[in-house]
């Protein structure tokens, strides 16, 4: 069966799950999350078949993403059943209008139809993209990046013979095994059929899908994330907040990548930040993180100079690049030069400038005094999520059921003519 096939038979299942009520879909994902946890065996056989064609291709923080675990499988069941419990907002009223001659106009919130999702090697995007279309009722094809297809296949399979087994059509979740180029273009030029692209991987992904899809392309995950410690900061919650963004898991889009340390505190942040991520982590047998300093920031604690490059950066690995500024107003207007619009963060306990950065900062979310590492759908009570838009039309940050509708206008009348 070619692509485009794929693509016709997982927008005629749409009609499916368009108007089911939020029971049945309910019913539907409850199946998904029950199904998924049964296959724990066959989806971990995959996944160490996958692991071992990738061990030499890919780094070791990107075969973290790729690993599944039983653990972690359970984790994706969660986030299925979390969507179950999110109130169903398909059909919802948004607004209502009465018309001086009579007639009521009415907004409506409605599923978008079918959401192709392009994506790297995360397993756990395909039950959380899987999950979230069917609860906002839409219906879905995913393409996995090659180092995570057999995976994510079983996956699928998994999630589908959950539907089936209460009665729901398996087509309104599909994916494609052809992992090249050419199937690729098809769903970026599938004009009728596909009614939102999302990519979720690296920028070069995301890239050729905004440059060459014909279909609406959502801008997503490139994050080049700051965390900006100020000249009134508490520098032990500073180190704590750093240490989470940039180590916990390096390789997601949330996590640090620049920070930026006011002058005044320089001298004694720097060597801190250092022991935190250098030594201490050395000491306890971790990967240590490398700093990437620039000449005011080398002036204080030795690292790796700053290449041109570092600051505009996504390195997805125990790397930071870090620069020493001389305010709160040149740490946003570094950050409105470099940033991708991501997360980025302040810590401070000053109010004054702690208002200033957000107000400053033109980013999808703006923190103080907390991790960049919480932009997630879970954590923001989406449930799980289908990527981070970092554009501003039609969605902003964690794209979750509100982000996968649209609305229509009905208009209710007693003959009206114009």
């Amino acid at each position: 069966m070619t692509t485009l096939d794929i693509i016709r038979k997982t927008k005629a299942a749409w009609s499916a799950l368009r108007d089911a009520d939020a029971e049945t879909k309910n019913r539907l994902l409850t199946a998904m999350a029950d199904s998924l946890v049964d296959h724990t065996a066959e989806i971990l056989t995959c996944n160490e078949t996958d692991l071992e064609a990738a061990r030499g291709h890919i780094s070791d923080v990107m075969l973290d993403r790729l690993r599944l675990d039983e653990g972690r499988i359970a984790a994706m069941a969660e986030g299925i059943r979390a969507t179950v419990k999110l109130p169903d907002h398909t059909g919802r009223i948004l607004s209502e209008t009465h018309h001086a001659n009579g007639m009521t106009i009415y907004k409506k919130q409605v599923p978008l139809g079918l959401v192709a999702i392009i994506y790297e090697s995360r397993p756990n995007v395909t039950s959380d993209a899987a999950a979230l279309t069917v609860k906002s009722g839409n219906v879905c094809v995913l393409r996995s990046g090659k180092e995570a297809v057999r995976t994510s296949t079983a996956i699928v399979k998994a999630l589908k013979q959950g539907i089936s087994a209460v009665g729901g059509d398996p087509d309104i979740v599909n994916i494609l095994e052809d992992t090249s180029h050419e199937s690729a273009r098809v769903l970026m030029t599938a004009d009728g059929l596909v009614d939102l692209l999302i990519p979720r991987g690296g920028a070069g992904l995301i890239r050729a899908c905004v440059e060459q899809a014909t279909v609406p392309c959502i801008q997503t995950g490139t994050g080049i994330c700051h965390v900006y410690v100020d000249e009134y900061a508490d520098l032990d919650k500073a180190v704590k907040i750093i240490v989470n963004a940039k180590t916990s898991r390096p390789s997601v889009c949330n996590a640090e990548e620049v920070c930026l340390v006011h002058r005044a505190v320089a001298e004694r942040f720097l060597p801190m930040l250092r022991k935190a991520l250098t030594e201490d982590r050395t000491a306890a047998g971790q990967i240590p993180v490398e700093l990437r300093l620039d000449p005011r920031a080398a002036a204080v604690i030795p690292g790796t100079p700053a290449g041109p490059a570092d600051f505009d950066t996504e390195f997805l690995d125990y790397i930071l690049a870090v620069r020493v500024v001389d305010s709160v107003d040149e740490a946003i207007e570094h950050i409105q030069a470099h940033s991708t619009h991501h997360s980025e963060a302040i810590v401070t306990e000053n109010d004054a400038n702690a208002e200033k950065f957000v107000n400053g900062v033109d980013s999808a979310a703006v923190y103080v005094n907390v991790s960049t590492r919480f932009t997630d759908g879970g954590e923001f009570g989406l449930g799980c999520e289908m990527g981070i838009s970092t554009q501003k039309l039609h969605a902003r940050g964690p794209m979750g059921l509100d982000e996968l509708s649209t609305y229509q206008y009905i208009i209710r009348g007693s003959g009206q003519t114009r």
